[in-house]
């Protein structure tokens, strides 16, 4: 597949929205096994900044749209597709975090408890609800798998646990330990995920072949042209167009970005100077993740649309 920046920047911006939500939300219930932050500041500044990443990834979401003024009319689907319920849950999910940062900032005990755990079903469910826009599609091998839910969930909260350690550092510092360590471990999950589903997709073999693809059953079959010079949708939309060394090298790079050197700065001391660094680099590598994930994926109409001429 052609890989698209806009769904790339949606999906990591409000990945890392969803996870620094529930890193907030695990603190203030104290599911971390540690206590809540003393003051507000915390909850309040966190519940802006996630709300700041889904808002970015909704305005990204517009640049994939051939015309952004119908997108409205995406909702009217809610009951077989998974992009209207992800158009319709992710609002509302912006809308309680909202009103969470507002509960905490006016001190409304019973609003945070209400807020903080609807926004966290909601957030559980934009995790399975984004994933599951990919899962169906049952021709691309690479994507219909359950490895792409747990991958889409562990990784967007592995960058918002990094972003909500980072976070810490200058308002609650004495969150810092307990919140790495789950940033830790949670990069340590989500790189274990990754790697079975890269394993998983190199086995994978193609379900048709050229033969199927035209209907010919002739075992020696080459294309030779479209019966066109220039290029067309089918090319320039299913295929990245781009060197097998080149994919090979996003890969490698986004191991390295998204697991390694965030966990090698997630591990060491002084950890609340390296947390925001650590987020940065964790977060360029999901960029190139989500890159490679759209790019591995093998449409099987590409066995009939080889070369333009």
């Amino acid at each position: 597949m052609n890989p698209a920046f806009s769904v790339i920047f949606l999906t990591t911006l409000i990945g890392a929205g969803q996870g620094l939500f529930l890193a907030l939300f695990a603190v203030e219930s104290g599911w971390l096994g540690t206590a809540p932050a003393t003051g507000a500041a915390l909850y309040v500044r966190g519940d802006f900044v996630a709300l700041a990443l889904l808002i970015a990834g909704l305005i990204a979401s517009f640049f994939h749209l051939g015309h952004p003024e119908r997108a409205w009319r995406a909702v009217a689907m809610w009951r077989t597709s998974w992009l209207s319920r992800e158009v319709i849950v992710l609002p509302l999910f912006m809308a309680v975090v909202a009103l969470h940062g507002v509960c905490h900032f006016s001190g409304g005990t019973s609003g945070v408890v209400v807020t903080g755990l609807a926004g966290a079903i909601l957030c559980l469910a934009l995790f399975y609800i984004t994933a599951m826009n990919y899962v169906c599609i049952k021709f691309l091998q690479e994507w219909a798998t359950p490895l792409t839910i747990v991958n889409y969930t562990l990784l967007g909260c592995a960058s918002g646990f990094t972003l909500a350690t980072a976070l810490a550092a200058s308002l609650e510092p004495a969150l810092v330990p307990t919140l790495a360590r789950w940033a830790l471990n949670l990069t340590l999950a989500a790189a274990a995920a990754r790697i079975a589903s890269l394993i998983r997709n190199a086995r994978l073999r193609p379900k048709s072949t050229m033969q199927s693809a035209i209907g010919i059953q002739n075992p020696r079959i080459v294309q030779k042209a479209q019966g066109f010079m220039g290029s067309s949708f089918n090319t320039r939309e299913f295929f990245h167009g781009k060197s097998r060394q080149l994919v090979q090298s996003v890969k490698w790079g986004f191991l390295l970005l998204v697991f390694v050197i965030p966990a090698w700065l997630l591990s060491g001391s002084n950890v609340e100077n390296k947390a925001a660094f650590a987020f940065l680099i964790q977060y360029i590598g999901l960029i190139a993740e989500r890159w490679y994930f759209f790019a591995q994926a093998r449409h099987p109409q590409n066995l009939y649309y080889q070369a333009a001429s």
